[in-house]
């Protein structure tokens, strides 16, 4: 499973689109097996979801993203873990745990 985080300086980006890089995490057996930081290849409307997907990632984890992006990216089978915050070596061990809260609220586009 690939596990794309939506980064800024180190930190969960505020809005997915505009994110500074994905860093992509690949886990197996409920660790991490490698990781890849891919920049932002900019906010174009609907771009992203196809790219990730390309990238054969299978959850985006995010602080806002708007519900077309949301719904994009679950048209390409990602599900989206949205409103979350911090810095992303701590997310993606709250993840790993199982620790890691998905809110239901999404910014506006």
């Amino acid at each position: 499973m690939k596990v794309a985080i939506a980064c800024t300086l180190g930190k969960v980006a505020e809005h997915f689109g505009y994110c500074e890089k994905f860093v992509i995490y690949e886990i197996e057996a409920g660790k991490i097996k490698s990781k890849e930081e891919v920049k932002n290849p900019g906010h174009v409307p609907g771009y992203l979801p196809k790219f990730l997907k390309e990238k054969g990632v299978d959850i985006v984890i995010a602080g806002g993203i708007g519900p077309r992006a949301i719904n994009l990216l679950n048209s390409f089978n990602i599900k989206v873990i949205s409103r979350v915050s911090g810095n992303e070596k701590e997310v993606i061990e709250n993840f790993l745990k199982g620790e890691l809260k998905e809110m239901s609220r999404s910014c506006k586009e």
